[in-house]
């Protein structure tokens, strides 16, 4: 009889050159790097040049991705009327899956799933994402979209589409950390799900549209939003161990916290929350960060549960000003560039993933008539 592991823990549901995590040093290694160092001194051009395509870009590839984000940035009229004339109160994240399913019917290459194909497809895809989530917020306050910046860096174009504002660069520096920590972490819930209706011979807008419905979840790519709540809830330090006493008393889940993978601690965490602390008090506004400190004191001493890269992301996005309901959108924008380099991967050497089952329902009943029941 087949063996069945509940979530799939424990089980190994494929192979992948992309990356991997390195329990003995603690360390996410995507294309062979160590991701903590790309952090230090790389741009989220240049990862994603590494993400999809296996190695870092030359000067002149780099130039490349550079001229073709800047130029794909725009949305097509078809987008921006459907994002326009959505309900006020649509969560970014039902936007951003839906338009990114829209994209798919007036892509140039909607059907071509070869492997150049769909890379160029992605880029597309990762030059337009910023765009939506700052349309779609600001249609929803009843303001028009911010045209992009054609001077201005991928990261900071985010800011700049949202706000209105240039970035300052150590807020450009923030969003940069986290777009290249939030990019690509194996196979995980959402990026399974795009590597599913990958295996199908689907193309691209399809598999990273069911990549975005699974990240809508809370336990997935929805804690960043959940914690940074929880942070405003707590509202002082001091409050901090009162509070999750009794959310542990209350055997409630405290998001932003614990991980399956990492059981000593999310390998990202670190260089994240340096970019985020430095940031805050610069800003002037340590509460945050703070608050999320004391929680891990709490919950590190009670739980051993240690923080995972939604903590440090929320409370750094807060302090860039950016509404809560815009942190996971953020996420999808980075996260993009892993489901594409995945659902290529997938195409190149594919079989369609369908696993076994236990059933676990009734047998051997008799059918009765509709008048006899």
């Amino acid at each position: 009889m087949a063996e069945y592991s509940p979530g799939l823990a424990g089980v190994v549901a494929g192979e992948s050159a992309i990356s991997r995590i390195d329990f003995d040093s603690n360390r996410l290694i995507v294309r062979g790097y160590n991701l903590e160092d790309l952090t230090d001194t790389a741009s989220f051009e240049e990862v994603a040049w590494l993400v999809l395509y296996g190695d870092l870009p030359t000067q002149t590839q780099l130039a490349e991705l550079d001229a073709t984000l800047k130029a794909e940035r725009e949305l097509p009229p078809q987008v921006l009327t459907l994002l326009r004339e959505a309900p006020s109160t649509t969560h970014p994240m039902a936007l951003m899956r839906t338009a990114v399913s829209a994209l798919g019917t007036v892509d140039p290459e909607a059907g071509d799933i070869s492997r150049e194909a769909s890379l160029r497809k992605a880029v597309r895809l990762l030059a337009k994402a910023p765009a939506i989530l700052a349309a779609g917020h600001r249609y929803s306050q009843g303001q028009e979209p911010v045209l992009p910046d054609a001077d201005l860096s991928h990261a900071a174009n985010l800011l700049y589409m949202i706000s209105g504002d240039r970035p300052s660069a150590s807020a450009t520096a923030a969003m940069n950390v986290s777009l290249i920590l939030y990019m690509e972490h194996g196979y995980n819930a959402s990026t399974f799900a795009a590597r599913v209706v990958a295996s199908t011979l689907a193309d691209l807008h399809a598999a990273v549209t069911a990549g975005i419905a699974a990240l809508v979840g809370p336990l997935h790519g929805g804690a960043n939003e959940a914690a940074m709540q929880m942070f405003i809830d707590i509202g002082s330090p001091e409050r901090a161990r009162e509070y999750v006493l009794d959310m542990l008393a209350r055997k409630q889940k405290i998001m932003g916290f614990g991980h399956r993978e990492y059981k000593t601690g999310d390998s990202r965490v670190p260089a994240m929350k340096a970019v985020g602390r430095r940031l805050a008090e610069e800003a002037g506004e340590t509460r945050w960060a703070d608050i999320a400190d004391a929680v891990e004191q709490v919950l590190v001493a009670e739980k051993g549960i240690f923080p995972n890269l939604d903590t440090p992301c929320a409370y750094t996005y807060y302090t860039l000003g950016i509404p809560i309901s815009l942190f996971t959108p953020i996420f999808v924008a980075s996260r993009i560039t892993g489901w594409a380099a995945h659902i290529v991967e997938q195409q190149q050497n594919n079989r369609l993933i369908r696993p076994g089952h236990i059933y676990t329902g009734p047998e051997g009943r008799a059918f009765r008539p509709l008048a006899e029941r």
